[in-house]
């Protein structure tokens, strides 16, 4: 039977030095594959010490991240996670009743004055230098 932790113990494991997090209901020291993260370090720093859970899961890793994850692997979570939760937050509205307008593009009326002024200083400039 594999050690137990409490999401108390596990939130304690929250630095560089000493690196855990939780993936589902398993708890992994992943302290030494810190460095060798191909997202890099921050990535799992945010992590530390919280339910990785969804994050891993968006993320959509290859089964060898998934074996590699399990390597790490030094027991299992016991109790309450909810402050442990990791992530951003979900914040879509669930109301899709809404009807939908394309964008307004509005042509500003100076420009094709703009354009004119802009060719007459191109041809200027070219016959002054073309004829000087």
């Amino acid at each position: 039977m594999s050690k137990t932790y409490t999401a108390q113990e596990v939130a304690k494991h929250n630095n560089a030095a000493d690196l855990w997090i939780v993936y589902k209901d398993g708890v992994y020291d992943i302290t030494k594959f810190l460095k060798e993260h191909p997202g890099g370090e921050e990535v799992l720093l945010d992590l530390a010490g919280k339910d990785s859970t969804k994050c891993f899961d968006d993320i959509g890793h290859s089964m060898e991240a998934i074996n590699l994850r399990e390597t790490y692997k030094i027991g299992t979570v016991v109790g309450d996670l909810s402050g442990t939760k990791a992530g951003v937050q979900d914040t879509r509205i669930d109301d899709d009743n809404w009807e939908y307008e394309p964008p307004k593009y509005e042509r500003s009326p100076w420009l094709p004055v703009t354009i004119a002024v802009g060719v007459v200083v191109y041809a200027s400039i070219f016959y002054y230098f073309w004829y000087s």
